[in-house]
């Protein structure tokens, strides 16, 4: 990461905690809970900062319920189970949130929920966390997404590597939750519209080499490598090293390996074979607002989850206030502002939402990253971008649905 990612993202921690040391016994706190460390770091600066813009929106437009200020306090789960529930514990325990935003890492996640948010009747939704598995807990209703499970994920990879006629590759994925639960539903996609796994195998984060895992991995004789992993640690060495050795022609990743990092190190000039699937917002007018507004702010609209970022901060808010500050209606009320039907509200959009909520009347938010109308596992649909690299940064070359 950036120093000026890491003073950007220190200064946003230090003030939006101090301002809830300083809060008013009246305020609503929420938690803001992501990888400032480990291996989603890179990624956090601008998925916080989107959050941040949205309370700041809420606070300039009147405040939550009846002229509160709503004040996220920010949290490092080092995109680890155990710092994560550690954090959450202290999130519900001393700070007493109203609700969760993030962690944004599968296995944060998953641990936080079993630990602490389920037991606790409290509401989460993540921007970030992929894995299948969430979508399985017992979570009572508790437990939301803004960015597509794996499931579709790993599809729209394997559709892909399909689309160009790729039928064998190789998988490399980081043994965490993250890197399983996307590599599986990968693998699953890809076999059963007629791709071929060649080789198929877990890798430990942050060794100094895994030549003798891509030589391996090579033997099976595909051209492709699929790597599933952070950009910004063993995913970016994985790929380094495999386009040294030349072990392959082409490579594929999620949206963690589309990393500045990546693009530094190795040099666009290196990575002409390497694809990157992200998911995207729908082209939509709330994108267009989200990313003009959020640009002003001081923003990067282009960055990785940041218009699902938004969402997620801006939808717990509009529960909260839909719930009228009641910890046990959030969920249904969650339910209720995002899938309409009701009068279609936009990012930025808090004191028109405010005033028809208070006049009983509904509401559809329809976000920056598309509609979100969560399932009944608290899951949404989604779009995906395909991702290339250029001298100047990471261009969509196209569009998977």
């Amino acid at each position: 990461m950036r120093m000026k990612d890491y003073l950007t993202l220190a200064t946003l921690a230090v003030t939006m905690s101090l301002g809830a040391a300083n809060a008013n016994a009246d305020d609503i706190n929420i938690g803001l809970v992501g990888g400032i460390t480990g291996g989603a770091a890179a990624f956090a600066p601008e998925m916080l900062n989107a959050q941040r813009f949205a309370l700041k929106q809420i606070n300039d437009q009147g405040g939550i319920l009846d002229g509160k200020k709503i004040v996220g306090i920010v949290a490092d789960d080092g995109c680890t189970p155990q710092q994560g529930v550690d954090a959450a514990t202290k999130l519900v325990n001393v700070s007493h949130i109203q609700g969760m935003v993030g962690p944004f890492c599968s296995g944060a996640l998953l641990a936080v929920a079993n630990s602490v948010t389920i037991p606790a009747g409290l509401t989460v939704i993540s921007s970030g966390a992929t894995s299948p598995e969430l979508t399985k807990l017992k979570d009572n209703d508790t437990v939301f997404r803004t960015v597509p499970s794996d499931l579709l994920q790993g599809a729209a990879v394997a559709h892909a590597l399909l689309e160009k006629g790729i039928k064998q590759a190789a998988v490399s994925y980081v043994n965490v939750d993250y890197g399983r639960g996307l590599a599986d539903a990968f693998k699953r996609s890809y076999e059963a519209d007629g791709g071929k796994i060649t080789g198929y195998a877990a890798h430990e984060e942050n060794k100094p080499s895994y030549r003798s895992d891509i030589a391996e991995l090579a033997k099976g004789g595909a051209e492709t490598l699929v790597i599933f992993d952070y950009g910004d640690s063993s995913g970016l060495t994985v790929l380094r090293e495999a386009i040294e050795d030349g072990s392959f022609k082409s490579y594929y990743g999620a949206e963690s390996m589309r990393s500045a990092t990546i693009l530094k190190t190795i040099g666009a000039e290196n990575l002409e074979g390497f694809t990157a699937i992200v998911p995207i917002g729908e082209k939509s007018e709330s994108l267009d607002v989200f990313r003009k507004s959020f640009k002003e702010f001081g923003g990067d609209p282009t960055a990785v989850l940041t218009d699902a970022s938004y969402d997620a901060a801006f939808l717990m808010a509009l529960a909260i206030e839909k719930a009228k500050g009641d910890k046990e209606k959030i969920p249904e009320s969650l339910r209720a502002v995002a899938s309409g039907p009701g009068e279609p509200i936009r990012p930025g959009e808090w004191k028109k939402a405010k005033e028809l909520i208070d006049a009983g009347k509904p509401i559809d938010y329809k976000g920056a990253a598309g509609d979100l109308n969560f399932d009944a596992g608290g899951d949404v649909s989604g779009l995906f971008g395909t991702f290339q690299a250029e001298e100047d940064g990471w261009k969509q070359v196209g569009e998977i649905r």
